[in-house]
């Protein structure tokens, strides 16, 4: 999930990170409230999520009332790599004496966070001269890290001690959120000697974004999802085979990581929530028929407030009806887990009494 500058920026702000008075707006009424509150001049931005803004005339300056009736409407309006403006965003204009690149990104192959920076900054990262290039691990970046990156892009003193603060902070948000990618280009000198971040780039992973209730505000839904939350259950659409079912965010999200250690792929994070019931779970596996690629179904269900029996009804239920035809595994404990049993002991589910045997049938069963 790829966030617009506004929204990277809300983020920033929430870990310290120095940023100019900004505000989004989706109207023009709105605007003119934002701009009292900013106050002239400052720069008018489209929020789409997708670069070249600026040469394709998404960015202006706006010094006085009439500008910004002319010009936030224009911007509002434009059509930039073929994404319209999601919002608009008015931000306190910057007296800029030089512009610096700043970059995190995961670095999958070797398992690790990499630092980019560069002492040329207010452009692609694929045109950024002098890079400097630092290998940082899977945790926060240090202090002596900080500073070295600092030294290494040339700069000294109070914008070498803002440039370290900067990417220390950068990182925790980073690797808390368990981003794929944190860019601020340009990241600023201002007159003072401080540093100021003028955009924002953030890209979290897809895989983890379960993890994180607080960004789901950022999440457009799917309409798979949007059905999911609907009928009362959660559903969270991944890019892997095996569809992972249960009862409890905490329980699905182990069991994703436990099948992702054996070498399995999640297709989906699904958790039939408290109130599950019959009618509930069939609709839950109906929208599993529905995603592509899916090749087998693990269950991983501890029957507390949720009766396993509600669960092996719904599961015959969709057997009766042709839904479900791919292997399913399953590991049922807790209440009426026994009874459970019994009721798909004849059907095409496989039962195992561990997580770990379930899951390692799993893994083999989708490569047959």
């Amino acid at each position: 999930m790829r966030l617009l500058e506004f929204q990277a920026k809300e983020l920033f702000r929430e870990y310290g990170i120095n940023l100019l008075d900004s505000k989004a707006s989706t109207n023009i009424e709105e605007a003119k409230r934002h701009a009292e509150e900013i106050g002239y001049p400052f720069v008018i931005k489209i929020q789409v999520p997708v670069g070249g803004r600026g040469k394709a005339g998404g960015i202006q300056t706006c010094k006085n009332a009439d500008e910004l009736e002319l010009k936030y409407p224009q911007v509002s309006e434009l059509v930039i790599k073929g994404e319209k403006a999601r919002a608009i965003l008015l931000e306190k204009m910057a007296d800029i004496k030089k512009e610096l690149y700043l970059s995190l990104f995961l670095n999958r192959s070797k398992r690790c966070y990499t630092v980019i920076a560069s002492s040329e900054g207010g452009v692609e990262i694929e045109s950024v001269k002098n890079q400097v290039i630092e290998e940082v691990g899977m945790g926060d970046v240090s202090d002596d890290v900080a500073r070295r990156v600092a030294q290494k892009i040339g700069l000294e003193d109070s914008t070498a001690d803002g440039f370290a603060d900067t990417l220390k902070k950068l990182s925790k948000l980073t690797v808390e959120k368990e981003a794929e990618l944190a860019e601020i280009n340009p990241l600023a000198i201002m007159q003072d000697g401080s540093v100021m971040a003028l955009d924002g780039k953030f890209v979290t992973d897809d895989n983890s974004n379960f993890r994180h209730d607080e960004l789901q505000k950022y999440q457009e839904k799917s309409e798979m999802e949007a059905r999911a939350e609907k009928s009362g259950f959660s559903l969270v659409e991944l890019d892997g085979d095996i569809a992972v079912v249960g009862n409890g965010a905490g329980l699905v999200m182990s069991t994703l990581d436990m099948l992702a250690d054996s070498g399995g792929r999640p297709a989906c994070f699904l958790d039939v929530g408290g109130g599950a019931t019959t009618e509930s779970v069939y609709e839950a596996l109906t929208l599993i028929s529905e995603i592509d690629g899916v090749r087998g179904i693990l269950v991983n269900l501890y029957g507390g407030i949720v009766k396993t029996t509600v669960v092996a009804e719904a599961f015959l239920k969709a057997y009766e009806s042709n839904l479900v035809d791919i292997p399913v595994f399953a590991r049922l404990k807790g209440t009426e887990s026994e009874k459970a049993r019994e009721m798909l002991r004849d059907s095409k589910t496989e039962m195992f009494d561990s997580v770990e045997d379930a899951i390692n049938a799993a893994v083999m069963g989708v490569k047959k």
